[in-house]
Formats: structure tokens, C-alpha cells, sequence
């Protein structure tokens, strides 16, 4: 298995190609805007003029794109994955999506004699250079165990989840976890403000105890330095949000903590700051984001 073609080239993207190909693995990629893949291309990967040229020949076609609509487009667009790749190649969608959509690309491609897995990750930005995401699978566990070697080629973290749509509904958890514990991280720096501590020497002391997190490792810290440069974009953050309670609406669960984070995210993307990464949440709590991150 040495051919593999990928789809989305963005943050995450860009790295995990580039771990591709340092594994060893031929790479072609596409992406909707062109300049983004022009330094994998300089670097070896093959550039393909449209998802169905990145399909063809291919043994595993992986994508990692922006929202669902994306993801459907990608897949069943006329121009798309399930249409165009061989019989026998290895679809795996690492976008962060709908369960339901995991689920209807697997049966759809199944139908067409592909083999299919949803498997999300999560790391970051910094995971994904690295090569040590860990990476949520969904699917077959035969099409899991043959594409494990493409897998450990980017993560460090790999767990075969179940069936087609558990991979998404795993990722559902882990944004869920995340929402509380970066909520907290905030709050706990406000609070540091108001009663006249030093947010730094507050942060390090807690890192290390029960309060301990990489959500305050690795991205509260980032508020100290006044960087709001997406590892992770709140916007994408916030359609992840968005998909946790719609599932959790049709399961019957109550998630009021995820519902109070994703509120105040929405109000924060309405003032134009969905560009931003996820922790400028704490723009929330500066006069309501009015003048942070700017």
C-alpha cells in the first residue's frame, strides 16, 4: 500500500501529509484553494485538479475538510469520491462530522465495493506536526487493521471505536470534554484577574494538580502571551459544538455545560472572531470580547 490521495490541506492537513510522505507513502493532494498544497507540492506530493483525479489509482483516499457540507460535496458530488475511486480503495474521513454522514458514506461506499472509515482526530495543530494525533475510528475493524500503518504514520493515539459512525460520536465526547475544561481554564483566569493574583504563576501552580489539563497546558497558556492564532479555529470549534448537541438532542441526553459554552462561542463568532482559535474564549469574559483579540 503505497498510494494514498488527500483531500484538504488546511492547519492540519498540510502536517499530516508531510508525515505521509517522510513515512514513505506516495502522496497526491488536493485542495479548493490551490495555494495551500504549493509547498507540499514543492516538497513531492502530486497535485490533482480535482477530488475525483486525487480518487483515482489510489489505495486510501483520506479527507480532511471544513464542515459537512463540505464532506458530502466531497464524497458525493458529481466530480466526488464514491463515483470516481477504484473498487477496493480505503475511504477514511478524518473531518470532524456528522455521525449520521460517517454512517451514510459507509453504506454508500460500501455499495460501490469501497471500504470505508470515519476516524477524527485530535491534537491540534501541534499533534499534527508532530505526527502524534490520536485518531478515533469508526468502521470495519478488517478496513481499521489494514490501514493501521497509515494511521501510526500520523498518530500516536489509535483506537479502533467500533462501527461506522462511532469514530464522529467518540470525537462528539472529546469536543464535549474540551468545552468544559477550556470554559474552566477561563474562568479560572478571570478569577485570578478580579482578586489580583498572577495569571502566570496561578496557571503553572494548578497545571499540575487535579485541575491539571492540556486545555491548561497547552492553549490557557496562549492567553498569557496574548496569542490568538488558531491551532484550532473557533469557528470550526463551534460546528463541532453544533453537531454534539444536535446528537445529543436525538439521543435523548441533556448537555447543559456544552450548551452554555457554545453560547457564549456564538456570541463571540458574531463579533467576527471566529477566525480566531478556540482560546480566545476568554475574550468572553473581557467586557464580553468587545476588545480582545484585535
Amino acid at each position: 500500500m503505497k498510494k494514498i490521495g488527500f483531500i484538504g490541506t488546511g492547519i492540519m492537513g498540510r502536517s499530516m501529509v508531510r508525515n505521509l510522505m517522510k513515512a514513505g507513502y506516495q502522496v497526491a493532494v488536493y485542495n479548493r484553494t490551490k495555494s495551500k498544497a504549493d509547498e507540499l507540492v514543492a516538497e513531492g506530493a502530486v497535485w490533482c485538479d480535482s477530488p475525483a483525479e486525487c480518487a483515482k489509482g489510489r489505495d486510501v483516499v483520506i479527507t480532511i475538510v471544513g464542515y459537512p457540507k463540505d464532506v458530502e460535496q466531497v464524497y458525493f458530488g458529481e466530480d466526488g469520491v464514491i463515483k470516481r475511486a477504484d473498487p477496493g480503495t480505503c475511504l477514511i474521513d478524518m473531518t470532524t462530522t456528522s455521525p449520521k454522514l460517517a454512517r451514510e458514506i459507509y453504506e454508500k461506499g460500501k455499495e460501490k465495493g469501497l471500504k470505508v472509515l470515519d476516524a477524527p482526530v485530535t491534537g491540534g495543530d501541534s499533534g499534527a506536526k508532530a505526527g502524534t494525533l490520536t485518531i478515533l475510528a469508526g468502521g470495519d475493524k478488517e478496513t481499521f487493521d489494514f490501514c493501521l500503518p497509515v494511521f501510526e504514520a500520523m498518530g500516536k493515539s489509535i483506537y479502533y471505536e467500533g462501527p461506522a459512525g462511532n469514530g464522529q460520536h467518540t470525537k462528539m465526547c472529546n469536543q464535549i470534554a474540551i468545552a468544559g475544561a477550556l470554559s474552566g481554564a477561563c474562568e479560572a483566569l478571570a478569577y485570578a484577574k478580579a482578586v489580583g493574583l498572577d495569571p502566570a504563576l496561578m496557571l503553572e501552580s494548578i497545571s499540575t494538580g487535579a485541575a491539571g489539563s492540556a486545555q491548561m497546558t497547552n492553549v490557557a497558556s496562549r492567553i498569557l502571551k496574548d496569542d490568538y492564532q488558531p491551532g484550532f479555529f473557533m469557528k470550526h470549534f463551534i460546528k463541532d459544538m453544533k453537531l454534539a448537541e444536535e446528537e445529543s438532542e436525538s439521543a435523548g441526553a441533556r448537555l447543559p455545560m456544552l450548551e452554555c459554552v457554545l453560547k457564549m462561542y456564538e456570541q463571540l463568532e458574531a463579533q467576527g472572531k471566529g477566525d480566531l482559535g478556540t482560546q480566545a474564549l476568554i475574550c468572553y469574559y473581557d467586557n464580553a470580547g468587545e476588545n480582545c483579540g484585535e
